[in-house]
């Protein structure tokens, strides 16, 4: 099985009081994947639940977050579709959550355990912003420059901002990074800019051309 994980976009932002109890979650299921060595392999099947499971069938999602549904029923429903695919741990977590109510947490939870998992590995997640699209080159480069400045395994998560002024912006958690390591970003910094100005001459010049200026 292949590891996914979630998407390098920007995940949704989560209500503070679900994302509090996803993470509560998150972290029991990563504690006890790790003291029965199965870490890598509860991510993956996490992923796969998602993945295979959650997000080609809604409707099986609305099933297991309905509040008509009983525990017992709910778990006799993940019995019947998914009981031979499970490990016994992520199964047992699962009828854990219908107990407790949460499998409407599920996407939650999920997000919260590649946070989690992510910072086992010594991996950071950082939000780069930037008026045009970043292509790879550019991103391979300044998560070298990442690596070099902060002494860790970046992830990036990207977006676009027409409206951005200045070319890139990073953020690692509450931090802005851009103004600290400014020096090194230069020239990545310059690029993003140049692209910028291009983006807008090319508009500017299409416009006046469909205009007849």
């Amino acid at each position: 099985m292949s590891q996914t994980g979630p998407s390098n976009s920007n995940p949704p932002v989560l209500d503070p009081v679900v994302q509090q109890v996803a993470k509560v979650y998150a972290k029991a299921l990563l504690g006890a994947a790790q003291n029965t060595d199965q870490l890598e392999p509860i991510v993956e099947e996490f992923d796969e639940l998602i993945r295979d499971v959650i997000d080609p069938h809604p409707d099986f999602e609305k099933l297991l977050s309905s509040a008509i549904l009983s525990h017992e029923e709910k778990v006799g429903i993940l019995q019947r579709t998914l009981g031979d695919q499970l490990s016994p741990l992520f199964f047992n977590f699962l009828k854990v959550l219908s107990a407790h109510g949460r499998l409407d947490c599920l996407r939650a939870i999920h997000q919260s355990m590649h946070e989690l998992y992510d910072e086992m590995r010594g991996i950071a997640r950082v939000g780069v912003r930037t008026a045009v699209p970043l292509d790879e080159q550019l991103a391979q480069r300044l998560r070298e420059r990442l690596e070099e400045a902060l002494n860790l395994k970046p992830r990036l998560q990207p977006t676009t901002d027409p409206d951005l002024i200045g070319g890139i912006v990073l953020t690692l958690g509450d931090r802005v990074l851009d103004a600290s390591i400014s020096a090194q970003l230069e020239q990545i910094r310059n690029q993003m800019i140049d692209r910028s100005v291009h983006e807008i001459q090319s508009r500017r010049d299409h416009f006046r051309t469909t205009t007849g200026d």
